[in-house]
């Protein structure tokens, strides 16, 4: 199927954003963040507990695509995975913590 075809047949759906790797590590960290209880849609009250299982396992993820690209990133690409990585492990924590004192 040619790109042609599926803009052909949706055609009141907005483009979809290119394929590529920083799109990929986007989506794992919206995930993650999903997940930490950190991005929710709706009011205050309708807001999901964290689920802690899921959200490190996309992280894990993430950690598994840094190793297993090593040397075949560029600068850039490097740099937004790494400091992906380094902020949700830090909000993982934050948010671990946070849930632990509220209980």
């Amino acid at each position: 199927m040619s790109e042609n075809d599926v803009s052909s047949t949706t055609p009141s759906r907005p483009p979809m954003p290119p394929a590529n790797f920083d799109f990929l590590v986007m989506s794992l960290v919206t995930q993650a963040q999903m997940h930490l209880g950190l991005l929710h849609f709706g009011d205050e009250s309708d807001r999901p507990e964290p689920d802690f299982e899921i959200a490190q396992h996309f992280i894990d993820l993430l950690g598994v695509l840094h190793d297993k690209t090593r040397g075949n990133l560029s600068l850039e690409e490097e740099r937004n995975l790494q400091n992906s990585l380094t902020e949700l492990r830090f909000r993982f924590i934050q948010a671990r913590s946070t849930a632990q004192a509220a209980q």
